[in-house]
């Protein structure tokens, strides 16, 4: 197994170096274009903690930053991302293809992103790296059957004759 040592050591390094490769400037139309598709797209409604409270009155800087409130279904558990975070880690390219190929549960709409342009998804990208990193990652997503030790939406479905008292 030796022989594959200088390989992976040579993967590693080329996915660092992706991970930091410099971001073309965007243009200010781009970043006006990304930062109305977040806002139109309702990314702020989940990632940005506080949104729906202050009915959208967040200044920018606390923008995408995730949030401690999970969405709890039968998947488990989840948290929305700090986008901030992600997308400093992460290529254009890397995030075209999280957008491509990307699935999962609810409430993240990954269809709704694929239905966007090439464009718009570029935009999106921009906006946000353009932000900056800040805030902290968001909890560590809980397993189905386990309890959050956090504040945490029920969004399991629910049929008529069980439902929960409202």
């Amino acid at each position: 197994m030796k022989h594959w040592a200088p390989l992976a050591a040579t993967a590693a390094f080329v996915a660092l170096a992706v991970s930091f490769a410099p971001v073309r400037s965007a243009t200010p139309a781009e970043l006006a274009r990304g930062k109305m598709l977040v806002v139109y797209g309702s990314c702020n409604d989940c990632h940005t903690p506080g949104w729906v409270d202050a009915s959208g009155a967040v200044p920018v800087s606390g923008w995408l930053i995730g949030n401690s409130i999970g969405f709890l279904g039968p998947w488990g558990t989840v948290y929305p991302a700090n986008v901030r975070l992600r997308f400093a880690q992460i290529t254009e390219e890397q995030w075209l293809f999280m957008v491509r190929t990307r699935a999962g549960h609810p409430p993240m709409k990954w269809t709704d992103l694929r239905a966007l342009s090439v464009d718009d998804q570029r935009a999106i990208y921009r906006f946000v790296r353009s932000l900056g990193a800040a805030g902290s990652p968001a909890p560590i997503s809980v397993p189905p059957g386990k309890a959050p030790n956090t504040p945490f939406y029920n969004i399991t479905p629910q049929r008529p004759g069980e439902r929960q008292a409202l």
